[in-house]
């Protein structure tokens, strides 16, 4: 009986070893010290900032002295959190909103190059509301914010992930 299980346990082992799966692993950057100019006040920020650091071949530079020793820099020209109206019943009581996320950044070499051009990632989510329900609703839409901060953020990995070169002088872009 012991032997069976072990044979069963080594041939499920096989199988899925043989089919291709294998556990997530951090993305490979093209670059080794990634400089992240964030604005001031930034919700993105910290959470980007702890997904990089994740990736053990990456090096995040936070400081204004460090820009210069970077190999790209990941520029945010905006970041925009909003709560729009979408729907009213018939009373003109609110009755759907729609939640947006949105990010522009570009990534650049230290000598200007655009490795990603300026870019936007603009994610939306509909919510309803319930005047009985408000305080589940709020709930409900921090929910919401948190799961479109980290579709944007994985988004942006994969963005990062996918430049290919830094010295040359094409990007991954132009090819």
């Amino acid at each position: 009986m012991q032997r069976r299980r072990q044979l069963c346990l080594l041939l499920a082992a096989a199988a899925l070893g043989g089919c291709g799966f294998a556990l997530r692993r951090p993305p490979q950057f093209a670059f080794k010290n990634l400089y992240l100019q964030m604005p001031e006040g930034s919700s993105l920020g910290p959470e980007l900032v702890r997904v990089l650091r994740y990736s053990p071949s990456l090096r995040v530079l936070l400081l204004p002295s460090e820009r210069a020793s970077a190999d790209a820099i990941f520029e945010v020209r905006s970041e925009q959190r909003e709560k729009i109206v979408a729907g009213l019943n018939a009373a003109g009581q609110v009755r759907e909103f729609q939640l947006r996320l949105r990010l522009r950044f570009r990534l650049i070499t230290p000598q200007g190059r655009e490795l990603i051009p300026e870019t936007e990632i603009a994610l939306q989510r509909e919510i309803g509301f319930a005047e009985s329900a408000a305080l589940a609703k709020e709930a409900e839409e921090v929910m919401l914010f948190r799961d479109m901060r980290d579709d944007m953020l994985q988004q942006i990995q994969r963005r990062l992930a996918a430049v290919t070169t830094v010295q040359s002088g094409t990007t991954p872009l132009e090819r």
